[in-house]
């Protein structure tokens, strides 16, 4: 049943021109070319120490003599695999260009990671592709694919081939079924780039079974475009799943299963390749406007009723499936990345907006979509960081997750400085980590962004990812419930 405008506008003005905020992550900067400010003050580990860390956060990022990750005093981190140093089980190098990442209970006290290496193109462009294990390929001339990851209560780690040959595999989602859902962001056709079959997938990895990722199969009532992350509705079955493309910008998709089907282990296998509804949004304001690019939001706790629109040809067969749409139909964003599932919604990022998107620039949204009252509302607004070669400012978030301890834990992908932060329930925000390994020169520096950030299951441990050349750290350390401030 849609939302009508009338009945979406009956809704806000019975709540009021705030409209109650859905989920749990407040405001980190409320005007538009704000930028969200640090609650520890990094120039001074003396002070946050004689403090005691009484703020959010943990205090300011100490440097690290190894170059590789600066955190608060009291944390640690481990070097869990790095590309072209550790070893598959197999004998070949780790893969490299570390993206997505979930963690899952493993057996006899393991966790288990299934990790994306978004590796595009063919093969041979890469020094460390993902082998390609008899029986786990779906395209061999394709390089990219997942590990899985396995840490030992002893500390040794094991690592083997989840899928392979597959493309530019980026962000992904974790199901309530304990699989992975891994996702191309490249939709290649056979004959394009050297690639032997069609790109633009998403398929499902199961860490502990792997019999089980035999004969990839790729899921493709999710439908065929540069996809980026995925969730699941555990209630009511909804995929939820973003594109990070341009010209035109890219779009947030709901996928509503066929009538009767239940999730669980194997059962996407059975279904047809145009199975369920793939659907675009259609957001309007609480006056019944439409909204044609989520960048139009300038200000924190903007509420869009969202309508859902059939995706013509979900395969793209002909036309890409964002160009389907004429100008007024649905509403569009630049980037679209990563995406958590939590507090009864999905948490949705968009990484920046600049002359592409229609509304105002900004360096970061996160939106929370409500599908009980289906509605997005803006909960982060990061504006247009005016030096990303200085420390302090955050910009660009990607991959996120849901913290244990309260608020977000974001993986920055934006220019120059990248950082690991938090924000609060209320919004404040507090640096975890910085990445110091210049993959530059030491005149003009650079700096790869993190991704995969997840915590394990049971809260102790907080994994990231270097991208480049493909690092996955272990980061422990006095984690506490943060305060609203």
């Amino acid at each position: 049943m849609s939302l009508t405008r009338r009945d979406f506008a009956r809704t806000s003005a019975a709540t009021g021109a705030g409209v109650a905020l859905a989920g749990s992550v407040g405001a980190l900067a409320s005007a538009p070319n704000a930028l969200a400010s640090t609650d520890t003050d990094t120039d001074s580990a003396e002070g946050a120490s004689a403090a005691g860390h009484g703020g959010v956060g943990y205090g300011p990022l100490l440097p690290d003599p190894d170059g590789i990750l600066a955190l608060p005093a009291g944390f640690t981190y481990r070097v869990i695999t790095h590309s072209g140093r550790t070893r598959l089980e197999s004998g070949e190098f780790t893969p490299s260009n570390h993206d997505g990442t979930a963690t899952f209970d493993g057996p006899r006290g393991t966790t288990l990671l299934v990790n994306n290496h978004e590796l595009k193109g063919p093969r041979a462009g890469w020094t460390h592709p993902v082998p390609l294990t008899e029986g786990l390929v779906y395209d061999p001339a394709a390089a990219g694919g997942c590990t899985v990851v396995e840490v030992r209560p002893d500390g040794q780690v094991a690592e083997w081939v989840g899928i392979a040959g597959t493309s530019t595999n980026c962000a992904g989602g974790r199901t309530s079924w304990g699989t992975w859902l891994t996702c191309e962001e490249n939709s290649d056709r056979a004959g394009t780039n050297g690639m032997t079959k069609d790109h633009g997938y998403v398929f499902e990895v199961d860490p502990r079974d792997r019999r089980a990722n035999q004969d990839p199969k790729p899921l493709k009532f999710f439908g065929r475009y540069d996809h980026e992350a995925v969730v699941i509705d555990p209630k009511r079955s909804h995929a939820y799943l973003t594109e990070d493309a341009s010209g035109p910008n890219g779009l947030l998709f709901r996928w509503t299963p066929p009538t009767g089907f239940e999730h669980g282990r194997g059962r996407f296998r059975g279904l047809a390749d145009d199975a369920g509804v793939l659907q675009a949004p259609r957001c309007f304001d609480s006056g019944g406007t439409f909204v044609d690019d989520l960048s139009r939001a300038t200000r924190i706790g903007t509420v869009y009723g969202v309508d859902w629109v059939d995706v013509p040809d979900r395969d793209a067969t002909t036309v890409a499936v964002r160009k389907q749409f004429a100008d007024g139909e649905i509403t569009r964003a630049r980037k679209l990345e990563g995406m958590w599932w939590a507090d009864g919604g999905a948490y949705v990022v968009s990484s920046y907006a600049r002359s592409e998107s229609p509304g105002t620039p900004h360096d970061g949204q996160v939106w929370f979509y409500d599908p009980r009252r289906r509605t997005l509302t803006l909960k982060v607004l990061l504006g247009v960081n005016p030096d990303p070669s200085a420390d302090g400012a955050f910009d660009g978030p990607d991959n996120i997750t849901v913290s244990p301890y309260g608020g977000l834990v974001i993986a920055e992908d934006g220019e120059g400085v990248q950082h690991l932060f938090g924000a609060t329930d209320s919004g404040r925000t507090y640096p975890i980590a910085r990445n110091e390994l210049n993959i530059g020169t030491e005149d003009e520096p650079e700096y790869s962004e993190f991704t995969g950030v997840t915590f394990s299951p049971d809260g102790r441990t907080l994994y990231a990812n270097i991208q480049e050349p493909g690092i996955m750290l272990a980061i422990t350390g006095p984690w506490k419930r943060q305060k609203r401030g």
